[in-house]
């Protein structure tokens, strides 16, 4: 499993943290999603390397930006 955190932006209430997360479980190989409104943020866990490219999509879809979380 691979774990890759996302920063998400344009998310205002608990139903925009659940459409996000939908949206990102619906990417092939995501396994689990966890989005954190306060920290505008998501946990993705997935099979091996995670499609970022599909995943940004999927959330993008969805009226929301994502990008990919720089790690320290």
């Amino acid at each position: 499993m691979t774990t890759t955190r996302l920063q998400i932006e344009g998310m205002t209430c608990g139903h925009c943290a659940h459409s996000v997360q939908e949206a990102l479980l619906s990417v092939k190989g995501v396994k689990k999603a966890v989005v954190n409104l306060g920290q505008k943020s998501a946990e993705v866990e997935s099979e091996g390397e995670l499609d970022v490219a599909s995943a940004l999509q999927a959330v993008a879809a969805e009226g929301y930006q994502a990008r990919l979380s720089k790690t320290p």
